[in-house]
């Protein structure tokens, strides 16, 4: 059967969508993941079909890195996100009419699950929701960034803040879905209050670690917390000769990687980040990503510069990895058994920080705005700990004992959403 999948955002919302496409691939089926233009290498490597769907967050974030500075305000978040939503939403319809051709099954990803909705009511097809991160009311602290404070209230009152967020989520998505996408595809508009996912019918699949965070206790039997969907690489990714010489040359060295997180003096933060190592009396394999860290320094054999590398491979090479606290970043960190150091950026990194904080893998989140080599040393002395390294290793075994590709594929296969009765003819 043919399975269109929608998911836009950065790296860290597309890269779990294509691993599930190429599970649901393995298990005979053709896959086509709409996205953003600047995912479509990713998606075809993969040996998936692509269809554009205009979503460059990492352009916008780019072209306005002040953006980022502003990533743990949430009200000033919100303004913006809704007026890009909205601009994005124009191609919408039409865009995602055109990647549904043909299609038995659509799964709508993050902020285009209700693209896909749309599309699925306009077509009469079945629909699944998808989420990398939990997204529900639930006793567990909402993703909303929070003061530290907060994060330590009673599930009651856990629970409403939740259905804040969801109002506030929602009020970030009403003018792209009821203004734009809705009315273009001949459909009537949500209510004021939105659509209600808790009551809602459809399958929804969240894909992350319920050993990180534990499922919903009063959550619909449509949810299932599945653990996470990680794209594997260390098999088949080789790496330069100069970053396999520095690891053999020494004992395993601190990460430092901030992913698609921009930093608007990336100079001064590199040095900073540099010293810190170097008083923690670590070596560093420091990774440039998207403009996060500077990288126009000689290597010597305590400090190396890459662009980038497989976490699955790289990460359990490492002594510890110091990063952003995005939500592909901490799983891979877990999995592959090692602590972390967390300076939080945007949205839900504040979240993913605590809950390392509070599994005792890694110190308190430190804010980059006011970072100072000795405050980072200090992390990294203690997330080097014996105590944090075992609680490191005890966590990578259980979660590397969750299979979340294989437990999603096989949830859809008992709903009969993936039943030999709609596979396509050859």
């Amino acid at each position: 059967m043919q399975i269109v999948i929608f998911t836009i955002g950065t790296e860290g919302d597309v890269r779990p969508l294509v691993s599930l496409g190429c599970g649901l691939k393995q298990a005979g089926h053709q896959v086509r993941i709409a996205s953003d233009p600047g995912c479509a290498g990713l998606i075809e490597q993969a040996g998936l079909e692509f269809a554009p769907l205009s979503g460059d967050f990492i352009g916008w974030m780019r072209a306005d890195q002040a953006l980022q500075k502003q990533g743990l305000a949430v009200f000033s978040m919100v303004r913006a996100f809704q007026q890009r939503l909205r601009d994005l939403a124009q191609t919408w319809p039409e865009q995602g009419r055109r990647a549904a051709e043909g299609a038995d099954l659509l799964i709508g990803n993050g902020m285009v699950f209700l693209l896909a909705e749309a599309l699925a009511e306009t077509l009469g097809l079945p629909v699944v929701e998808t989420q990398v991160v939990p997204t529900l009311p639930s006793h567990n602290p909402p993703l909303m960034p929070m003061p530290t404070w907060m994060y330590g209230l009673p599930p009651a009152a856990n629970y409403l803040l939740g259905h804040m967020v969801r109002r506030m989520v929602w009020h970030v998505f009403r003018p792209a879905y009821n203004d734009v996408v809705r009315p273009t595809l001949g459909l009537a508009p949500y209510s004021r209050r939105g659509p209600n996912s808790a009551t809602s019918p459809h399958l929804k699949l969240f894909g992350y670690s319920p050993t990180l965070v534990e499922p919903g206790r009063n959550w619909p039997k449509t949810v299932h917390v599945t653990g996470p969907w990680t794209l594997e690489e260390a098999e088949s990714w080789q790496p330069p000769v100069r970053l396999q010489r520095f690891l053999e040359a020494g004992p395993p060295p601190v990460y430092v990687g901030f992913g698609s997180m921009f930093n608007h003096d990336a100079e001064a933060f590199t040095a900073t980040v540099i010293k810190a190592v170097r008083q923690a009396g670590k070596r560093l394999v420091l990774a440039r990503g998207w403009g996060g860290l500077a990288a126009d320094f000689a290597d010597d054999d305590q400090v190396i510069a890459i662009e980038r590398a497989p976490h699955d491979w790289l990460f359990p090479r490492m002594a510890l990895a110091v990063h952003h606290g995005g939500a592909g970043t901490t799983i891979a960190a877990c999995r592959a058994a090692i602590p972390s150091v967390v300076l939080p950026v945007f949205g839900d990194q504040l979240f993913w920080a605590l809950r390392l904080q509070k599994l005792g893998v890694a110190p308190s989140p430190i804010a980059r705005e006011t970072l100072t080599s000795d405050m980072l040393s200090a992390a990294i002395r203690m997330a080097d700990s014996l105590p944090m390294r075992q609680r490191a290793e005890q966590l990578g075994k259980t979660l590397n004992a969750e299979r979340g590709v294989e437990t999603a594929i096989a949830i859809l296969e008992r709903a009969g959403l993936l039943s030999s009765a709609y596979r396509r003819a050859g």
